[in-house]
Parts: C-alpha cells; sequence; structure tokens
C-alpha cells in the first residue's frame, strides 16, 4: 500500500476521533449542545466516587444517540455480583464497547486489584460486549517498570480489541511505542490520547500528577503543543505506514474546566 501525504494522513487520524468526558454537574449538557452525535465519547470513572456516576452518564448518553464507551475501574469494583450488575445495566442501554482500567484508587474495594482481575471476570460472563479497550503507557510509568507494563500489556490482550495510550507529548515516542507493542505481538488497533484545549500550565500539572514521562520537555518547549502533536504524529504516520498497518486513530482528551465547544473546534478545524 503505497503512502499518501502527511496531511491526508492527519485528516484520516482524525475521522474517527473518541471524545473523553468526566460525570460532573454539567457535562451531560455540553456534550449535547457540542458533540456531534458521530462523535463517540468516552466517559472516565472517579476512584473517590466510584463507578456510579460514569455509569449514570453513560446511560443518559446513550439514550441521546451516542456512542459511549465507560472507563470501567477494576479497584472500584466490589466482588463479582457488581460485576454482573454493571453488566447488566450498560447492556440494558445497548452499551457495546468499555475501557477496562486498573483506576486511581490507592486500596481496592474488593478482590480485583489491575485491569486483568475485571478483564479475567468478565471473560467467565461470556465476553459480553464486542469491543474491549486497555491502557498502553509509550513512557515509563512511575510506579511500575517497562517490564512490568510489557507483561501486563500481553495479559490484558487476550480479552482485548484495542488499545488506548496514556498521553505523550513526543509524537516520535508514540510512534516507536506503537511499533514496538506490534512488534511484541499485540496486533491490536491504537488510540493515541491527546489532550484537548487546557491552558499549558494546567496540562503540566495534571501530567505531572498522572505519570507522564520525559516528554513533558516537549510540551514545555511547545506553546502550540496540540498542533504540532498531530501533524507530527501525522508526519510519522505517513513516513512509516503506521495508519496503514496499525489502525491508528486519535482520542481527544476533555478538560472540564474548558467547553466542549473549544474542543470540537480544535478536532474538526
Amino acid at each position: 500500500m503505497v503512502a499518501t501525504e502527511p496531511a491526508t494522513h492527519v485528516t484520516e487520524l482524525l475521522e474517527r476521533p473518541r471524545y473523553e468526558v468526566i460525570p460532573l454537574d454539567g457535562t451531560e449538557d455540553e456534550v449535547l449542545e457540542h458533540v456531534p452525535r458521530e462523535v463517540t465519547v468516552t466517559v472516565t470513572a472517579s476512584p473517590t466516587r466510584g463507578l456510579e456516576p460514569t455509569l449514570r452518564l453513560t446511560s443518559s448518553l446513550a439514550r441521546h444517540g451516542y456512542d459511549v464507551v465507560p472507563h470501567l475501574s477494576s479497584r472500584s469494583v466490589t466482588d463479582a455480583a457488581e460485576v454482573a450488575e454493571i453488566v447488566d445495566r450498560l447492556r440494558g442501554d445497548d452499551v457495546r464497547n468499555v475501557f477496562v482500567v486498573a483506576g486511581d484508587a490507592e486500596e481496592p474495594r474488593g478482590p480485583f486489584h489491575g485491569a486483568i482481575d475485571l478483564l479475567e471476570a468478565l471473560a467467565e460472563l461470556g465476553r459480553p460486549f464486542a469491543e474491549v479497550g486497555i491502557t498502553g503507557y509509550p513512557e515509563p510509568h512511575p510506579l511500575f517498570d517497562d517490564r512490568t507494563a510489557v507483561a501486563a500489556m500481553s495479559a490484558k490482550a487476550r480479552h482485548a480489541t484495542y488499545v488506548v495510550s496514556q498521553v505523550c507529548f513526543d509524537p516520535a515516542v508514540t510512534a516507536s511505542w506503537i511499533e514496538g507493542v506490534w512488534a511484541r505481538g499485540t496486533r491490536l488497533p491504537v488510540f493515541v490520547g491527546i489532550p484537548g484545549a487546557v491552558p499549558r500550565a494546567k496540562l503540566l500539572r495534571v501530567s505531572t500528577r498522572i505519570g507522564i514521562g520525559d516528554s513533558l520537555r516537549f510540551l514545555r518547549k511547545n506553546g502550540s503543543f496540540a498542533g504540532r502533536l498531530v501533524r507530527g504524529f501525522g508526519q510519522l504516520s505517513g513516513r512509516q505506514g503506521l495508519f496503514d498497518r496499525h489502525g491508528t486513530w486519535l482520542s481527544l482528551g476533555y478538560s472540564p474546566s474548558n467547553t466542549s465547544e473549544r474542543n470540537m473546534a480544535f478536532v474538526w478545524r
């Protein structure tokens, strides 16, 4: 297959964006006002508030006609009975896609310590969702080493249909990581996480807290990071054929401190 020009790849990468929202008061109204129905919306989960706000917003948006992907945090689930209840609720709302993560709760509420535990519980229920996403880390994570991350992805990939990357501000690092994931045999499509229209100072604070690594230097050097990130990844995908071989798309993050209108203008510009 002949690679197209980088600009075409950027367009292709943004044709199927996933738009991440936080289940706070007012989020539903902002999504309804600014986010087109053809955009997939993902709903995060809070380590302190549990999964109920996530499930409630997922249900509401699904009834409005959105394709919704709830984040299911393993450490927020109490037992197998709750897993079955969550599955019933989501299937009742015709949700076919979930994103399974370990979650940020310091102490697990039940026997599920990591994403693999919840993935195996879902498998025991007959794999009730057509699409299941797992997390990938282009950069070293402060809580575990690279070998642990690689082993965890290999174990989780058996239960998954796609990978969502942690935000990384250097497109070359992300591209190299995707190549490595595929070279190790994890042949799943990758959604590349990028931030929305967030003030750079706030993004630096949040990025440090969630463990984004050396690519923070890229962010500090580049004020217009969002456009550079998309263009940079588009150029790499054009040169290396990442889009053609790996089914790579972009996933746009959303900060509740900014309007959805501003973020959607970035996606569709």
